[in-house]
């Protein structure tokens, strides 16, 4: 990349637009052009603002940081011991409100891969950010830049493009280059993987990839530490077949590159979804034993008669079951117990929507944190200030204990059974 070139396109006052990979390795020519003061990095998740941090150039001087605790991001703000500050949009609005980052003082923004926000339908979470943020310097990472036009034509009007489209000769989508399996892997556990991905694919000539190799040896199959470009896809397939560690927010890269993109089981993952899928399956079998679900089949009969029952129990399972782990929404009757049953507890927390707390939160603390199957965890009723949870019995005490042991939107909580419930 031509360096002054994008320097000058910058100071004229025109925004930037990299095409790069969805990976910090990849854009590493960014760190060249970041002015004096500080920049703030808007990433889609977690997992990409942490990498700001890790892949941060060696000169100590750049100070980056991640935003994972509200408190203490702010405190390093007022005490000025930030340069390039990297979070998600809600993060970084969170510090907005509480007066701790004041775009209007930020030189530039770096909106890192926004396709990521797409997926996850969270592009507005940004709107407030880049209108407070008017005059600044705008530098906008994309892999997919077709998918973005009309953020581009709201905050990045007409910008100086540095990189090659993923388009062909007739500007229709280039088209994958090869096969390849993946794993999703968290950056924090790419090392720690390794040896899991070895064991899932039992090859005796696995090799590893990272950005700069350029051997040639021959192998059975080459793990790609890095996020590879096409190209590098195409040199790397020659050798072997590509195995893709990959963050949740890189997938859908991976698609567009590589085809058939088949998943590569973890022994964790298996372990996890056998767990899962076995806890699963007691709690309905219990449920089926106590009996009493005269009214549901009355429901469900006109449905009995066009469709097999066991498409109608998956179907049930799919829009019932699933979201009660992830949603605030209350499930269907026939998905699982009512509360108050004496399967479930009920649990209050003093965090709610006051804390821009949400149910992923909690979810992701239960199941992260805590250790809870997604099964144990029934409904999500958030408040503004405190959130009821339905927890499964034989889970309800670990779920307190650890929840008192972790941190939701930088608070630690309260937890305790409810005494309404």
């Amino acid at each position: 990349m031509d360096v002054s070139d994008a320097q000058a396109a910058l100071e004229r006052g025109r925004a930037l637009m990299l095409v790069t990979p969805p990976a910090v390795e990849q854009a590493a020519a960014v760190w060249s052009l970041l002015p004096n003061g500080m920049t703030v990095v808007v990433c889609s998740d977690l997992d990409g603002a942490e990498a700001w941090a890790d892949q941060a150039p060696p000169p100590e001087g750049i100070r980056v940081h991640a935003v994972t605790s509200l408190e203490r991001s702010a405190r390093l703000l007022k005490e000025g011991a930030v340069d390039v500050l990297a979070g998600t949009p809600e993060d970084l609005q969170a510090l907005v409100s509480r007066s701790a980052l004041k775009l209007d003082a930020v030189p530039t923004v770096v909106l890192a891969w926004p396709e990521g926000l797409i997926a996850s339908d969270r592009l507005e979470a940004i709107e407030p950010l880049l209108a407070e943020h008017r005059e600044g310097r705008r530098i906008v990472l994309a892999w997919n830049p077709p998918m973005i036009e009309d953020l581009l034509e709201r905050y990045a009007r007409r910008p100086h493009v540095i990189g090659d489209l993923p388009l062909g000769e007739d500007a229709r989508p280039l088209p994958p280059v090869a096969s390849a399996r993946y794993a999703v892997v968290p950056r924090a556990r790419r090392a720690s993987a390794i040896r899991e991905v070895l064991d899932a694919l039992n090859r005796p000539r696995v090799v590893q990839w990272k950005r700069g190799d350029a051997s040639t040896d021959a192998a059975d199959a080459v793990i790609c530490l890095d996020l590879p470009t096409r190209d590098e896809l195409t040199r790397i397939a020659a050798r072997g077949e590509p195995v893709l560690l990959v963050s949740a927010g890189q997938l859908a890269y991976a698609r567009s590159i590589a085809a058939p993109l088949t998943a590569l089981p973890l022994r964790a993952s298996r372990e996890q979804a056998a767990s899962t899928a076995t806890a699963l399956r007691d709690r309905l079998a219990a449920r089926l034993e106590a009996g009493g679900l005269e009214a549901e089949l009355g429901l469900l009969e006109p449905l009995l008669q066009r469709h097999d029952a066991a498409e109608v129990a998956a179907a049930l399972l799919a829009i019932g079951h699933r979201p009660t782990a992830i949603s605030s929404e209350r499930p269907t009757p026939s998905a699982q117990q009512p509360t108050g049953s004496p399967e479930w507890i009920r649990v209050f927390v003093n965090v709610g929507k006051k804390d821009r707390a949400s149910a992923k939160d909690f979810v992701g603390a239960l199941t992260r944190e805590v250790g809870l199957d997604r099964t144990d965890i029934g409904r999500i009723e958030l408040r503004d200030a405190f959130c009821l949870l339905d927890i499964a019995s034989h889970a309800a005490d670990k779920a307190i204990v650890g929840l008192t042991r972790t941190t939701i939107r930088g608070r630690r909580p309260a937890a305790h059974r409810d005494r309404a419930g």
